[in-house]
């Protein structure tokens, strides 16, 4: 099916959103991304708008330190018809990512922290899941087929207010430190975007393998929607899909590549969205050029980013060859808010128990190709 027919197909149907899915979740044949847009390159794209931030509250030397290039290089977009989405492509220093990586894969799933291996293992059997995972790792490549280490089969980790994958709220009885330097990351890009004052309060990681996708849904759990929510990516690209209020309203497909934020506040925060694939990395290059980077000059003791060793790295290269994390960060509460006493907040971050990522580590839930979606269980084929 080539990509006009793409377009053709989802012009009407009571759920155009699935359609489109479906189709970029296809592998054979596989889809036709022609009409994926790709911030990374000029764009020729009559929906695509550069979008003016706002470099006056930031200062070189405190974007700096958390890896972030001067707020007025950013290449910032919007979309027309999106109100409130901003796309931010690759704004890391180069090197700055390895760091925000090996965090993603060594620190972040550590406890006090929460991870989908935690629904079906005893608290000791996760204790240390980087760890535990190395040896494997690196008898990876002996031709010997190995057992799949923790770290393959992660596909989850919840930071700070833990998301209830099936009440589908925050508590503040679920509740560990959110970490500081992701919190001043975050805080940083929301000031550029207009959101001064952003609190991250809560986090959900979800890491992606070749075969991962994250179903459709909306992010409605938070009891404060008027602050932005704020997606980082790092590792391989996928294909993200951002449609309207209902179902019905026909998306639009865009790239996600290693480094790329990408910003949903106003009318855009209460969208559907998905990721139907990742894109296999493109022959000879497994890598993305943006992670071989390393640091151009030596952190200070201040810095938020610093040198990640020889070691952590070869861990975290091998995992990012085949694989992608996405961190989304969120303010839960408002200005003055408080948790309801007996409310049941309805609607969805994410999915089931295992994210609403498709894996070949589903099986282990029983969910096989279903998952529990905030409508109920839908099938991927």
């Amino acid at each position: 099916m080539t990509a006009k027919m793409a377009s053709s197909m989802v012009e009407h149907g009571e759920d155009a959103f699935r359609k489109l899915f479906k189709f970029y979740k296809r592998r054979n044949p596989p889809p036709d991304f022609n009409e994926v847009i790709n911030f990374a390159k000029p764009i020729n794209n009559d929906k695509v708008f550069h979008y003016e931030l706002n470099s006056s509250p930031l200062n070189e030397e405190e974007v700096s330190k958390a890896g972030l290039q001067p707020v007025k290089d950013w290449r910032a977009f919007a979309l027309r018809g999106y109100p409130g989405f901003i796309f931010i492509s690759n704004p890391f220093l180069p090197g700055s990512q390895q760091y925000w990586a090996k965090q993603c894969l060594k620190n972040y799933p550590q406890k006090p922290n929460v991870c989908n291996l935690d629904m079906h293992m005893a608290p000791a059997e996760t204790e240390n899941i980087w760890e535990q995972s190395i040896d494997g790792i690196q008898r990876k490549g002996s031709g010997k087929r190995e057992p799949k280490t923790l770290l393959e089969k992660l596909r989850w980790v919840t930071l700070g207010y833990h998301y209830d994958w099936n009440s589908k709220t925050y508590s503040p009885d679920h509740f560990t430190p959110f970490p500081t330097e992701l919190h001043s990351l975050s805080h940083r890009v929301a000031a550029a975007c207009g959101f001064p004052g952003f609190n991250a309060e809560a986090g959900i990681l979800n890491y992606y393998r070749s075969d991962s996708s994250l179903g459709i849904h909306v992010d409605e759990s938070e009891i404060d929607h008027t602050r932005p929510l704020l997606s980082f990516s790092f590792g391989q690209t996928a294909v993200f899909l951002l449609g309207g209020a209902k179902r019905e309203d026909r998306p639009t497909a865009m790239f996600m590549h290693s480094g790329d934020i990408m910003v949903m506040s106003g009318p855009s925060r209460l969208l559907y969205h998905a990721v139907p694939c990742i894109v296999p990395a493109p022959a000879g290059n497994p890598l993305p050029s943006c992670l071989s980077q390393t640091l151009k000059s030596e952190p200070q003791n201040d810095d938020i980013i610093q040198n990640v060793n020889e070691g952590d790295w070869k861990v975290c290269s091998w995992y990012l060859q085949t694989s992608r994390v996405n961190v989304t960060v969120r303010q839960v509460l408002g200005s003055g808010q408080t948790f309801p006493n007996t409310e049941t907040l309805s609607g969805a971050a994410h999915t089931s128990m295992d994210s609403c990522q498709k894996s070949d580590e589903e099986g282990e839930t029983g969910t096989h190709k279903k998952r529990k979606t905030e409508s109920g269980y839908e099938r991927d084929s």
